[in-house]
């Protein structure tokens, strides 16, 4: 039987404002990854929940996957001649439409399309740079997206849509901090809000932020560590316009200590550490669950809760996940190494 979760409050208020004896009564009872069968063993790192029934996933050796059921089945296959790209970022509209987009230095970064469900599947956009490198994907609407790439020539790069990939503009960017880029580690560099607003989190532990789908920039530093090749912000995730959490780390420390979170409340203007307990480790991705507001963090040594505004943060699972993605609490999934897929639960 599932229990209810009590919430600790509908305003973002800090932790350090609300009672303890608060706080330990609204906890909710157990959170927990359960598993399911992916019918594949490539290493996933993207996932797209449209609802609680239709979710896409995506990997390497040209892979992608897709429940109609809520992951009691799910179908993987191959997109013809992709065999051998590593996909690292789905986003899926409904169970007939999705693009793909697979990373790699040069024309290895290519973004795909879909209109039926994956029976046939058309090649949109190849990057143009040689030494380019494409890190993510979002959608405002089926006809407005935003990619993000390494910088190139001394700017991150930045490419827009306004006809559902089926043009690409490159957007002009401010100097990117040496070879400042995103990370494709789980697709959720990227964050979007309404129908302008997205946010982008960098190597250099930059969130840079656009209100005109892409075609300006500001840049804001965080305290998250980017003191090597592995490291800095790896994903973003807002509550609201205004509210947002950051997580990262090194990679190549997975499981050490270290300055993994930041905290925004002025819609990324500015950014904190929190005072609290934070992430066990590195961490690849982090969600916002609005009918819970909670949110969720994972990573290569395990997942993490927070129910006080990224405050402070409890381990549930010590299993390593690349990405996950939710619509509710109901309605959320994590993707990871040998075709791992499991849904969140509530007890």
């Amino acid at each position: 039987m599932k229990l209810p979760l009590v919430l600790l409050c509908a305003a973002w208020i800090p932790a350090s404002l609300i009672p303890a004896n608060m706080i330990l009564t609204n906890v909710a009872q157990a959170q927990s990854w359960i598993p399911e069968t992916s019918g594949t063993t490539a290493s996933l790192r993207g996932v797209s929940v449209v609802n609680p029934q239709v979710v896409w996933a995506s990997g390497t050796a040209g892979t992608y996957l897709i429940t109609r059921d809520g992951g009691a089945t799910w179908r993987a296959a191959q997109v013809p001649g992709a065999e051998k790209l590593d996909f690292r970022a789905v986003w899926a509209f409904d169970d007939g439409a999705a693009f793909l987009l697979s990373i790699g230095t040069g024309d290895q970064s290519r973004i795909y399309k879909t209109t039926d469900s994956g029976a046939h599947w058309t090649l949109l956009f190849t990057n143009p740079d040689a030494k380019g490198f494409f890190d993510g994907i979002a959608f405002w609407d089926r006809d407005h997206g935003i990619v993000a790439g390494d910088a190139v020539d001394g700017h991150t790069v930045i490419f827009t849509t306004d006809d559902a990939g089926a043009h690409w503009q490159r957007r002009q960017t401010a100097p990117a901090a040496g070879s400042e880029g995103a990370f494709a580690a789980s697709n959720t560099s990227l964050a979007l809000a309404g129908k302008h607003e997205v946010w982008l989190g960098t190597s250099a532990a930059h969130v840079l932020h656009s209100q005109d789908n892409g075609r300006t920039w500001t840049a804001a530093a965080t305290p998250i560590r980017n003191d090597g090749a592995g490291a800095g912000v790896f994903s973003v995730a807002f509550a609201d316009p205004l509210h947002g959490i950051a997580v990262g780390g090194d990679y190549s420390k997975a499981a050490d200590p270290q300055k993994n979170i930041a905290v925004t409340m002025d819609g990324g203007r500015t950014w904190t550490a929190p005072d609290g307990q934070s992430p066990a480790g590195f961490r690849s991705a982090v969600a916002y669950v609005p009918d819970r507001k909670i949110w969720i963090a994972t990573g290569t040594s395990g997942s993490d809760i927070s129910l006080d505004n990224g405050a402070t943060w409890k381990q549930f699972d010590a299993t390593g996940y690349n990405a996950i993605g939710f619509v509710s609490s109901a309605a959320g999934w994590a993707v990871g190494p040998r075709g791992r897929v499991a849904a969140f639960q509530l007890r």
